[in-house]
């Protein structure tokens, strides 16, 4: 065949469309699978490598192939069948992941690879089937390759950064997958009409249309996809007027919304017992929050320490909209919130500025390192006054590597550092408490419910742990998550 019937303007529009597909593919598939599996250093290497196998596989099938049968006849048929498949990854993987809530995250994995493997690798087929219709001569044949090479590098540039700095962030997963499906869906059968006749397009246009219908119907664990979470606000049958805010599938924050002194959770009554065995009653507080969530702690402070001064840092914006429109938070000026990553927020605070920092930014196995080192220790002590007390929620099971970590962390830098732990042997939440003077562990003991307890000697349980840094703090791979 000539290359006139895929002209040069045409190929490049492939090559780039293709590449940008894969790419859009693989960073919407870390948010689908993330409420089902979390978000770790481990999870994105995992859906990384899969996509790049997908790549791989694609372009040198695809090389292989259409040396084999003329492109011609291939080309408009593996884009739509491409564009048909990737409008099943959603409802795949969601339905399976709801149907394992609480566990099954390998099985939710491996279905999500498979999902994400088979469009990738048939999209990952299209450059090299472009390529060989490009070929007049061999006199082009490193023009032709190179031309064709750069804009599928181009095409995968341009669908990372649009998919990370503004599909995600302004519409849903699933509006995403339909919108690519569909596009690569009416793209591959314009070509397969023009390329082979239309009814070669009748059976994989049906699949899309199936794909598309269980896309629509298939269910939606979030009430708002933001840029890092799967958020929602649940009401509490127990309660009418409590609310558990969840992001992802985890329960992140417990509010009652007509008694802010209401606490639920174990590890927010431990951070309770350690700022009022820390301080007298009613004192007032300036008080610095890194993470939001559902603003138990600020609303509980303001509650009980008229007067306080609350400020936090949270970097996911749509949960403190979500916050405000559910959750009844009016923001003020004993309630200042910033949407902002908490590391800068640190940076950013004047010296002996604060009685009190709350560390509450870890969710399950999702935990942003950068949070968790010594040097960002040393920051938030430089932050605190002489007599400042720093709190972190730290949750860890079985071996508990990590907590063992932090605690070997918050040694490094504060003189005096107490836990208290769950009474269980499995783990859960651990509360870290550190400051430069002594803490009033018989005070907090008094103040603790039947779940949690002092640990009697913190520096025997972290044994031989390593002290976490901007340079080694492997919290991913220290993480135990909680399994049963």
């Amino acid at each position: 065949m000539s290359n006139g019937e895929v002209g040069s303007r045409l190929a490049i529009a492939l090559a780039f469309g293709s590449s940008a597909a894969v790419m859009v593919l693989e960073l919407v598939s870390l948010r689908l699978v993330a409420p089902y599996i979390g978000l770790t250093l481990e999870t994105n290497t995992a859906v990384i490598g899969v996509a790049l196998a997908a790549i791989a596989t694609g372009a040198a099938w695809g090389g292989r192939y259409a040396d084999a049968v003329p492109p011609r006849k291939t080309l408009g048929p593996l884009v739509l069948i491409g564009g048909a498949l990737v409008m099943l990854i959603l409802p795949v993987v969601r339905w399976t992941g709801e149907s394992l809530r609480g566990g099954g995250t390998d099985l939710v994995f491996l279905v999500l690879a498979v999902a994400l493997f088979a469009p990738a690798a048939l999209l990952a087929a299209v450059t090299p089937m472009v390529t060989k219709l490009r070929l007049a001569t061999l006199a082009q044949t490193g023009t032709v390759v190179g031309r064709l090479s750069a804009y599928a590098t181009v095409g995968g540039i341009a669908g990372t950064v649009l998919t990370g700095f503004v599909f995600v962030a302004e519409v849903p997963v699933s509006t995403i997958l339909l919108t690519l499906g569909g596009l690569l869906v009416v793209s591959g059968a314009a070509l397969t009409v023009v390329l082979r006749g239309a009814r070669t397009a009748v059976k994989p246009v049906a699949l899309a249309l199936i794909g598309a219908t269980l896309t629509v119907v298939a269910p939606r664990p979030c009430e708002v996809e933001t840029a890092y979470h799967c958020a929602r606000v649940a009401a509490d049958p127990n309660r009418e007027s409590g609310r558990t805010l969840y992001l992802d599938q985890l329960r992140h924050s417990y509010v009652d919304l007509n008694d802010p002194t209401h606490l639920e959770f174990d590890y927010i009554k431990s951070f309770a017992a350690a700022i009022n065995g820390n301080w007298p009653d009613n004192r007032r507080l300036d008080a610095l929050h890194i993470g939001g969530g559902g603003l138990t702690m600020p609303r509980y402070l303001a509650a009980t320490r008229p007067g306080s001064h609350n400020k936090v840092y949270e970097i996911d914006g749509a949960v403190v909209e979500l916050d405000k429109k559910e959750l009844g938070v009016r923001t003020g000026p004993d309630l200042d919130v910033t949407v902002r990553d908490g590391r800068l927020g640190i940076r950013s605070e004047a010296t002996d500025s604060d009685d009190l920092i709350i560390m509450d930014a870890f969710s399950g196995v999702s935990v942003p390192w950068h949070l968790t080192t010594r040097e960002l220790v040393a920051d938030i002590r430089r932050v605190l006054r002489p007599d400042g007390l720093y709190l972190v929620n730290v949750i860890d099971f079985g071996e508990a590597k990590f907590a063992k970590a932090e605690i070997k962390t918050l040694q490094a830098e504060f003189a005096h550092v107490t836990v208290i732990a769950p009474t269980n042997e499995a783990g859960g939440n651990f509360v870290l408490a550190a400051s430069d003077r002594p803490i009033d562990q018989q005070a907090i003991a008094s103040r603790l419910g039947p779940a949690m307890e002092i640990m009697p000697d913190p520096a025997e349980f972290a044994g031989d742990a390593p002290i976490l840094t901007d340079d080694y703090a492997p919290v991913d791979q220290l993480l135990t998550p909680f399994t049963s």
